[in-house]
């Protein structure tokens, strides 16, 4: 048992919580709680090592007991060093070292989205929550996003992030895919000089591009979206939230198709 917060490994486990850089030389992130560690070992993500403090619920005993049986370093520590080595002002009893896994990027995607400066770690970590559920096969984080792998972009994506592939990448790597991409139509949400998303086609092979709230969608987005897209709302109202828009510009891709599959099965 680790019982002192000098120790090593305390350290090296709370500079990957800090330090992006760390992270990236390290090809490792933590992860917290039992629900979160369940979504990684479900989606056969490496976790290369956890630590736990008693008491444990019976849930994250279970976890254990299938993780020590699958060959993973498990190591008890004492609740202080636990706290320590946590992100959160109340630690859930267990927390992980994961390896980060390359995305492989899929031939043919039909729903793409791009987050383009997306900096709030909860936004991005509900959006990917959103893309999962909504059916998108590929995210793309534009330069300027919030660190896929900060300890607060994993929890907020509780587990989601293990479930889609995601690339971190420039503009010109996102365009030379787009471009490989056949008939793939690419919109970017901008309130101004845009179609209402009820004109837009999203039927066929798509792409989102989100930017943030504060500051939209960056020059290089507008480059390459071939058309601009916005949510109707109320005339007094200015803008949405980034994650709850990208929220329902997703939805409506799912809208559309579902409506077309619909018609197709009736004949209509």
């Amino acid at each position: 048992m680790i019982t002192s917060t000098s120790n090593p490994i305390v350290q090296q486990v709370r500079r990957l919580n800090a330090k992006r850089k760390e992270r990236m030389e390290k090809r490792s992130y933590v992860a917290e709680g039992v629900r979160l560690l369940e979504e990684i070992w479900d989606a056969k993500h490496n976790i290369r090592q956890v630590y736990y403090s008693e008491p444990l619920s019976e849930r994250s005993g279970s976890l254990l007991k299938e993780l020590k049986k699958a060959g993973v370093a498990v190591e008890e520590v004492s609740q202080s060093v636990l706290k320590a080595m946590s992100d959160t002002e109340t630690p859930q009893g267990i927390l992980a070292i994961v390896e980060m896994i390359d995305a492989v990027l899929p031939a043919s995607p039909r729903l793409i989205l791009i987050l383009d400066g997306i900096h709030d770690p909860g936004n991005l970590g509900t959006m990917l929550r959103t893309a999962v559920a909504a059916g998108v096969e590929l995210v793309f984080l534009a330069p300027n996003c919030a660190d896929l792998y900060s300890p607060k972009v994993i929890r907020s994506a509780m587990g989601n992030h293990c479930r889609i592939p995601i690339q971190q990448a420039e503009w010109q790597q996102i365009e030379h895919y787009c471009a490989s991409q056949r008939d793939l139509r690419i919109y970017a949400a901008a309130m101004e000089n845009g179609i209402s998303m009820w004109e837009a086609d999203l039927r066929g092979p798509a792409a989102l591009i989100i930017g943030s709230e504060a500051e939209g969608i960056s020059v290089e987005a507008q480059q390459l979206a071939a058309k601009k897209i916005f949510i109707p709302m109320a005339p007094e109202v200015e803008s949405l939230n980034a994650a709850v828009a990208a929220g329902i510009l997703m939805y409506e891709v799912v809208r559309q198709r579902m409506e077309m599959d619909r018609k197709r099965g009736t004949g209509e």
